[in-house]
């Protein structure tokens, strides 16, 4: 196997990249891609991919093309790298701060500038930068419908900001938004749950209709449940994220298999000197602490090659791994490949990605990385 470096001229084998690496198959990430385009053409959604999993304006572009009619970001630096390859954006995340709303509002200047907030100091400060450059920005409700994370508390409270709002000048009240993070259960449970999320929604909307608001944008949805988003008639658009590469997260929670994990970190074995332990060269560097939601003690992620092997421990640039569970164990020097339980914080520690198409491997820059304001 061979991959093509920066320059497109060198090839050199699959063996020689530095570990560890950060490999994602392209076929199954299309397929992904191709998917939950399908799904959402299918139930009559429309598709606003959160790019914090692949951070990459090249993954973006291909979820563009496939019909997407938006990206979603976290943060102001993810937009401005991603307004290269969209017109639209949302951004999923208060803005409170003058440096950030200061920013959206000049992006908004030649892009669709979305921001979801759930409260009024939120819309006071991008309101106040929209107006002193001269632009405006597009604002959903953040409606909290069951995480407890973000998002106003009930329907009256979004009546009450999206009132704030509506005539506001430098901002335009655009809908709706929430993030129903907390439904884990596994997808033929998961009709109760996601039924309690229709249910405020509704409510939030007919209330505006009695006033006269209308929420036009309802976006929300989650990897867990993207594909039982039609159990939320009040959504015109879904947000996943996770599903462009899958993880750990996604195998154990029953919402894909380990064949749809687009993404992989190739290590390195570097010692087997302690008994009934392997150590490789990724640490919490290379695979973030995160432990898997639905599987709390599986360790830190699967060892394709190994099933039985458990990673235990991470340090800051080692990974401990228990194979005495294993009938074969891998031997130093030996390259293994993991499916890391939450793949998005994995990437953002990543300068890039190698995108493996057919037998050759390119660099895929990971173009937000670090991007945190």
């Amino acid at each position: 196997m061979v991959m093509s470096t920066s320059s497109g001229t060198q090839t050199i084998p699959l063996e020689e990249v530095p570990t560890p690496a950060l490999v994602v198959d392209a076929v199954i990430a299309r397929r992904n891609i191709d998917r939950m385009a399908g799904y959402v053409a299918e139930h009559g959604l429309k598709l606003r991919p959160h790019t914090k999993t692949h951070k990459s304006r090249t993954i973006a572009r291909l979820q563009i093309d496939a019909g997407a009619v938006g990206l979603t970001v976290a943060k102001v630096g993810e937009a401005e790298q991603m307004a290269e390859a969209c017109d639209d954006l949302l951004m999923a995340y208060p803005a409170v701060d003058r440096a950030r709303c200061d920013r959206l509002a000049q992006l908004a200047h030649t892009k669709t500038v979305r921001v979801a907030i759930d409260s009024a100091f939120a819309l006071e400060s991008l309101a106040g930068a929209a107006v002193a450059a001269g632009s405006t920005i597009g604002l959903l409700v953040d409606l909290d419908v069951g995480m407890g994370r973000t998002g106003v508390a009930n329907p009256d409270e979004a009546l009450a900001l999206a009132r704030l709002i509506a005539g506001r000048p430098g901002v335009r009240l655009d809908g709706l938004m929430c993030y129903p993070g907390q439904v884990w259960e596994p997808a033929d449970q998961q009709a109760k749950p996601l039924a309690a999320v229709a249910a405020k929604l509704q409510e939030t909307i007919d209330l505006w209709a009695k006033h006269g608001l209308e929420a036009a944008i309802v976006s929300g949805g989650s990897t867990p449940a993207a594909f039982q988003s039609h159990l939320v008639p009040p959504l015109t658009e879904i947000r996943p994220g996770t599903y462009v590469f899958n993880d750990m997260n996604t195998v154990r929670g029953g919402y894909c298999t380990p064949d749809d994990c687009a993404a992989r970190i190739v290590c390195t074995v570097i010692s087997d000197a302690v008994k009934g332990q392997v150590v490789i060269d990724g640490g919490t560097k290379t695979f973030t602490s995160d432990a898997c939601i639905p599987a709390r003690d599986s360790g830190h992620g699967l060892i394709v090659e190994y099933p039985g092997a458990k990673i235990t421990r991470l340090s800051e640039e080692h990974g401990q791994v228990d194979v005495t569970l294993c009938d074969v164990r891998p031997k130093v020097g030996e390259r293994i490949s993991v499916i890391p339980n939450h793949i998005c914080p994995c990437v953002n520690l990543q300068d890039r990605f190698w995108w493996l198409e057919g037998r050759a491997l390119r660099p895929i820059t990971v173009d937000a990385r670090g991007k945190l304001s």
